[in-house]
């Protein structure tokens, strides 16, 4: 599948799988990944309250039948990682072991954070999994918000595409890239090197953040969608457009055009894209609504 036969994820006929934890700005459900495991969606997502009032208070991890109603099975507070907020969660299967969940974390008092994970046997044990940290970053960079997949039949089978933000010109913290990172287990990651970065006078000026891998066939170049925004005033209100890998790095697509939410602020970002055995793809966006809120909506393509 192509984008010559996929349609992308716009907002026409999307519908509200996880509404914003409250009315008005900063009360966000989105930051989302999801998989379809053995004909059962799982979704995991940050609930996100005002900066006031929290900021990204808890993950959860739930399963549907259907992909639109979804019954929790497992939550994880901040608290159990002492960190200030959490931002996108990832959660994958793992042939042998059972099932890890990346989680990302602010530093408290900082524009710094860092990759953990919880690992289990179910999805339902992981607030209680074997925690370890995968990505700290350093003085230098925050890591955050990673796509991970997983393809068994390489020995460097694991991909990551990670959002890095700079720390080194206090004030400009919210730029953001792309990097790749491969690994053999999921856990110990070797950096290939940036591969997105937002482009002078762009909507991706500010920053370029992968969000998820399309489904492709054999042969086609990799395509991706990924969030950008023109300014630091932009900041959590990204847009989505399409980029597709050279060889070397990824391509933004400008033919394609971005993606935004027609209320409040614009925010259409966080896809996730969910290939579907009878053809077809459902996503996963977090979406501004009328009243500023952020709204986790789901659109079949």
């Amino acid at each position: 599948m192509t984008l010559d036969t996929l349609d992308l994820p716009t907002h026409d006929g999307a519908t509200v799988v996880v509404p914003a934890p409250g009315p008005g700005p900063g009360n966000w459900a989105g930051a989302a990944s999801a998989v379809l495991v053995d004909d059962v969606f799982w979704l995991t997502w940050r609930v996100r309250r005002p900066l006031a009032e929290g900021r990204g208070v808890s993950v959860v991890v739930a399963r549907s039948d259907d992909g639109l109603l979804f019954e929790p099975v497992a939550e994880v507070h901040r608290e159990a990682f002492g960190c200030e907020s959490f931002e996108r969660p990832v959660l994958v299967p793992v042939s042998g072991v059972g099932w890890r969940l990346y989680l990302s974390c602010a530093t408290y008092d900082s524009k710094h954070w860092w990759v953990d994970s919880l690992t289990a046997a179910t999805p339902a044990d992981l607030p209680d999994g074997e925690r370890r940290v995968v990505l700290p970053g350093d003085d230098t960079v925050a890591v955050k918000d990673p796509v991970v997949t997983h393809d068994p039949s390489r020995l460097d089978g694991w991909d990551m595409w990670l959002c890095c933000h700079p720390l080194t010109e206090p004030g400009h913290e919210d730029r953001m890239t792309t990097r790749h990172l491969t690994s053999p287990d999921g856990l110990v990651w070797t950096d290939r090197g940036e591969v997105l970065a937002g482009r002078a006078g762009a909507w991706d000026a500010r920053g370029a953040r992968v969000t998820t891998v399309l489904p492709s066939a054999d042969g086609a170049p990799l395509r991706v969608l990924y969030d950008g925004r023109a300014d630091a005033d932009s900041n959590w209100h990204e847009t989505t457009g399409v980029a597709v890998w050279d060889g070397g790095r990824l391509v933004p697509d400008d033919a394609v055009g971005t993606i935004a939410s027609p209320h409040s602020d614009g925010a259409w970002r966080y896809a996730s894209a969910v290939p579907l055995p009878g053809g077809g793809v459902r996503y996963y966006v977090e979406a501004a609504r009328p009243d500023g809120a952020h709204d986790l909506v789901t659109v079949l393509r």
